[in-house]
């Protein structure tokens, strides 16, 4: 993560391997964006090159020069961003622009970047993309990276600005951890070794760690995860962090489906299904990201997150279609197909989480297929409580992750009936998304507002990188958690 600052000094002046200047779309063309403080010399030079080259100050577009005159830089970027306004889709174009900008600059050392405004949410939205966009991924084995060192924001250094910095900075480290955790190999990440990232990454901060082994799990009635677990060579766990701050104005719990590689189980994938399937502990990665930047940001939320970490393989110890398994909390479902196999840890953990009686629920989940061909990088968003759903969706909006609402349609309902138990864990193929979203309804205490937010198309990049998106995990949900707890202060 790249140490980020910000100052009042002259951007002209500001050395370094980069200064980075924001274009908005002007007369046909574009222009830089105002409140610069650029030398006239300096500014006339970029005129005449946006002019020559056609820049329009689209969002993405980025443009590299050198020599630069009366600029202490040694390359001077240019980046559209759009119009700029304080509505939230203009600040996440500008997120966008700059966090682009700032990953085109790989292997820099130092980066100033122009500030083009003087508003917190200004301020905001460009230091969040740089701290999204000066990302990269370690090869395996390893913690280098070719990320920016360090950023130098140029713009107003007062306390509102420098508590905007200080908060992105919190964000992006939280972001970046949930990507790590998201690219790594899955022999190298598995439940196991996911609760002792943890354990490392909780030390010197305020957050706790309790897990459970399989021993525990069986104990303690976790039918779901065990079920999911037991097929493979590595058992399944689940953690549970939590950050208590003296009198919080909230509880909030974060349910997260931590699936460290799903080969389907008997009811095995393709080959080419599983090549992302490294990806399917998403959910419970941003939960834990959430967590640890909430309590670095010293909100007055209480959160705690519960992370069902399983690895889903087929083997003669496999669960099998037709299995009936008790759930925490005593209901019992039958398996009919061995590759849904998130929503069983999920429902055991949302159980758990229920039993604390929170103000609030929420789960996240790579979870289906049917999200990701309804709204492909669009979240999906369902629950029992219209207002806490539209609570969610807000603070997705204003932290610029795109979310949807879906409805959990009770016509839908019968399909998880079953003879032989409670519910089936899975309807038919109509409406996927909706009946997963059901199923997980069973499992939320009476009384309690949850919500449910289907990643599975946002949480990895397979295509080439965008904006602020780097290529492998995202970091997808993490704001959006964060956010939800900072609408309660």
């Amino acid at each position: 993560m790249a140490n980020l600052t910000i100052s009042n000094r002259s951007a002209a002046d500001t050395p370094g391997d980069a200064l980075v200047v924001a274009l908005v779309p002007a007369d046909g063309g574009a222009t830089p964006a105002p409140g610069h403080g650029l030398p006239r010399k300096t500014v006339s030079h970029l005129k005449s090159v946006i002019t020559d080259l056609e820049l329009a100050g689209k969002v993405g577009e980025v443009t590299t020069l050198a020599a630069v005159p009366d600029v202490a830089a040694k390359l001077v970027v240019l980046v559209g961003v759009g119009a700029l306004s304080g509505e939230t889709g203009a600040l996440e174009d500008l997120r966008k622009g700059v966090g682009g900008a700032i990953r085109s600059l790989s292997k820099k050392k130092k980066v100033a970047v122009v500030v083009p405004g003087t508003s917190v949410e200004i301020v905001s939205a460009v230091a969040e993309g740089v701290a999204l966009g000066a990302y990269a991924v370690s090869k395996a084995g390893t913690t280098s990276t070719d990320a920016v060192d360090a950023v130098a924001l140029v713009g107003p250094a007062d306390a509102a600005s420098r508590k905007a910095v200080k908060r992105a900075a919190a964000l992006g480290e939280a972001v970046a951890y949930t990507r790590d955790l998201v690219n790594l190999p899955p022999n190298l990440l598995y439940p196991e070794t996911f609760v002792d990232s943890l354990a490392d990454r909780v030390k010197g901060t305020k957050v706790k760690l309790r897990s459970y082994d399989m021993k525990a799990l069986r104990a303690g009635g976790f039918g779901g995860t065990v079920g999911v677990g037991q097929g493979s060579a590595n058992d399944p766990r689940i953690a549970v962090l939590s950050y208590t701050p003296s009198r919080p104005k909230a509880s909030i719990a974060f349910v997260g489906k931590g699936i460290t590689f799903d080969s389907g189980g008997l009811c095995i994938k393709p080959a080419n299904g599983m090549l992302t399937m490294k990806c399917d502990m998403a959910g419970a990665a941003a939960v834990a990201g959430a967590v640890l930047a909430i309590a670095e940001l010293g909100l007055p939320i209480a959160v705690t997150g519960y992370l069902g970490l399983a690895e889903n393989m087929p083997s003669a110890t496999a669960q099998r279609p037709s299995d009936v398994v008790t759930m925490r909390g005593g209901k019992t479902v039958e398996v009919l197909n061995t590759d849904a196999e998130g929503r069983m840890v999920l429902g055991d953990c949302i159980a758990l989480a229920s039993e604390s009686k929170p103000d609030a629920i929420v789960d996240i989940a790579t979870l289906t297929g049917a999200q990701v061909v309804a709204l492909a990088n669009t979240g999906a968003v369902m629950g029992n409580d219209d207002a806490f759903r539209t609570r969610v969706l807000e603070a997705a909006a204003t932290v610029g992750e795109a979310m949807w609402p879906m409805p959990l349609p009770q016509e839908l309902r019968p399909a998880l009936e079953s003879i032989n138990a409670d519910l089936a864990h899975k309807g038919g193929v109509e409406g996927g998304m909706l009946t997963a979203g059901i199923f997980l309804s069973e499992f939320v205490g009476e009384g309690i507002p949850w919500s449910h937010l289907d990643i599975a198309g946002p949480a990895f990049n397979d295509k080439a990188p965008t904006g602020y998106w780097p290529k492998g995990g995202t970091g997808f949900g993490v704001r959006t958690l964060v956010g939800l707890a900072e609408s309660y202060v």
